[in-house]
């Protein structure tokens, strides 16, 4: 009973700093894109900054995912 609610204590605190560390992030490459890709596209670059972000943390999301996959396996082996 002790182990379950050490491991599901664990998984909860895990995904809560996993939430934390992504809205930093999140912040992170809104600023990012706010500061280099509107003003090198002009005050009417809302679309296409949205657009920038959304693929950037599109492939993040890939490649960690990719990583997570590949570690989950190794460990299996």
């Amino acid at each position: 009973m002790k182990k379950q609610f050490a491991d599901r204590t664990l998984k909860l605190l895990t995904s809560g700093f996993g939430l934390v560390s992504a809205l930093a992030w999140n912040e992170l490459i809104k600023e990012i894109v706010s500061q280099y890709i509107k003003p090198f596209f002009g005050e009417s670059s809302g679309i296409i900054s949205l657009t920038i972000y959304a693929i950037f943390i599109t492939a993040l999301a890939v490649f960690v995912t990719y990583q997570l996959s590949k570690l989950v396996e190794k460990e299996a082996d």
